[in-house]
């Protein structure tokens, strides 16, 4: 990742993203904990990365199905200075909801510790799952990496709210660390890194579309990223006079909560069944089941409409995890498990990702029609509606998501606001809308109207910025910040 002093991202009018780290950094010597004061010397070089949050415009869950996304990178971000220490102990220090967290191992016990990925972190201390999660994948690429560090962490991307705050997190945090320790990722290979963390570390079973769009994404600028090994990536210009929005429901969301889980499982069911029904067969090697597909090459999203509707009756609408297991084994998820006392809802799941791959295809080659032919975003908008209401289907809406999209609905097209969709992980987080530019102030009353009638929410999401690739790191020489 590119490394620029002051004075370069000064001469490339960049420096403004990395402003509220170096802010920070400014205020902790003036905090009156002595421990927090002097965290950071400033007479020693600091390292800084800054990583943003996204905003899920279509593809969402999908993507763990293999399928296109859109994503656009936002303006709000997490950022982590690091500065070598003596000896080889790591101490992270974070603000979070305006209250400070510490947390300290040493460099040599992560390495040989075998519970790092059987749950050491408790429910106080769970947030530092995430950047000793790369920490640990860091120090795999790296054995011989000895020399400590203290790493300080802040954020501007909210949590819970569907906007990928772990995903900046983990690419903040990695591209300090692997900097610090000499390790060279290709951007694909960090964002691929800290999905690996998150999988097996955090334990939360989420797609790739995040940390991708975390390192990748570029400003105003759509990620279409096909989830899959080797899968193309391109940036898409939303049109001028159009903007993507996002007003935050208040209803926390989490990636690892029970009902991602439990759809994302069912969806690998799913696709399970139809293999076996296409006369693809199956081993198991190591616990994990393994599928010979030359068909779809694994991958639901590569199934076509037709070709589902061949499958689709023989799927159930909901299954008991026992009595698939009795069936067929298992399913090639490497990061869930089908729950024998869980019902899952088969076919709903299924369906998803295959008809939403169609969405997302016809939503791109669409927007570059704009403003040409703006009558296709009325078109646009539908799509993003229908999004939402399968995600409905499937067990992952929310009321609050539900009025939000019911508010842009009523406002419609006359008024500049086109479509509306719940986003990421669903049942709850953040609601995105397409509409014109012009509409912002429109944006903004909805989402007070929605925070009125609801008691929480409301926060808008209308501005972006750059991906972790794009801005790369801050070299601070000794001194330069007294």
């Amino acid at each position: 990742m590119r490394v620029s002093s002051l004075a370069d991202l000064r001469a490339r009018g960049e420096l403004r993203w990395f402003e509220p780290a170096l802010e920070r950094i400014a205020a902790l010597r003036a905090d009156p904990d002595p421990a927090r004061s002097s965290y950071l010397d400033l007479t020693r070089p600091l390292l800084i990365g800054r990583a943003p949050g996204r905003l899920d415009l279509m593809g969402g869950i999908a993507d763990y199905s293999g399928a296109d996304v859109l994503e656009l990178p936002l303006a709000c971000s997490t950022w982590a200075a690091l500065q070598a220490r003596e000896g080889s102990g790591a101490q992270i220090l974070t603000r979070r909801a305006g209250r400070w967290d510490s947390f300290e191992c040493e460099l040599a016990s992560l390495k040989t510790s075998a519970g790092l990925l059987a749950g050491r972190f408790s429910a106080t201390d769970r947030w530092a799952a995430y950047p000793v999660g790369v920490l640990y994948r860091c120090l795999c690429l790296a054995p011989h990496a000895e020399t400590g560090f203290r790493l300080l962490l802040d954020s501007t991307v909210p949590e819970g709210k569907g906007v990928a705050s772990s995903a900046a997190l983990e690419v903040a945090a990695l591209s300090v660390l692997a900097a610090h320790f000499g390790v060279e990722l290709s951007p694909e290979q960090l964002a691929l890194e800290c999905q690996w963390a998150e999988n097996h570390v955090v334990r939360a079973p989420c797609g790739l579309m995040d940390q991708m769009t975390s390192v990748l994404g570029r400003q105003n600028r759509l990620l279409a990223l096909r989830c899959q090994p080797g899968g193309a990536v391109s940036h898409l210009a939303v049109p001028a006079g159009y903007r993507c929005y996002g007003i935050d429901s208040g209803i926390r969301h989490a990636v690892s909560g029970a009902d991602y889980g439990t759809v994302r499982t069912a969806a690998f069911m799913g696709y399970r069944m139809i293999a076996a029904a296409a006369g693809l067969s199956g081993t198991v090697t190591g616990g994990q089941l393994r599928i010979h597909d030359p068909r779809w090459n694994g991958f639901l999203c590569n199934l076509t409409p037709e070709e589902f509707g061949e499958f689709e009756s023989e799927l159930p609408t909901t299954v008991s995890g026992a009595d698939f297991l009795k069936q067929y084994g298992g399913i090639t998820d490497p990061v869930t498990r089908v729950d024998p006392a869980l019902s899952y809802p088969v076919r709903a799941a299924t369906s998803h990702p295959i008809q939403e791959q169609q969405r997302v295809r016809r939503f791109a080659e669409l927007l570059g029609t704009l403003p040409r032919e703006a009558s296709n975003a009325r078109e646009l908008g539908e799509l993003m509606y229908a999004s939402h209401r399968s995600y409905s289907a499937c067990g992952l809406g929310s009321d609050g998501t539900d009025r939000l999209v019911e508010l842009v609905a009523e406002a419609g097209p006359e008024r500049g606001l086109f479509g509306a969709k719940i986003t990421g992980g669903g049942s709850g987080g953040t609601v995105a809308i397409f509409g014109r530019e012009a509409a912002e102030p429109l944006v903004h009353d909805l989402a007070s109207r929605y925070a009125a009638e609801s008691g929480h929410g409301g926060t808008v999401f209308a501005e972006s910025g750059p991906g972790a690739a794009e801005t790369g790191l801050l070299s601070l020489a000794a001194g330069e910040l007294r």
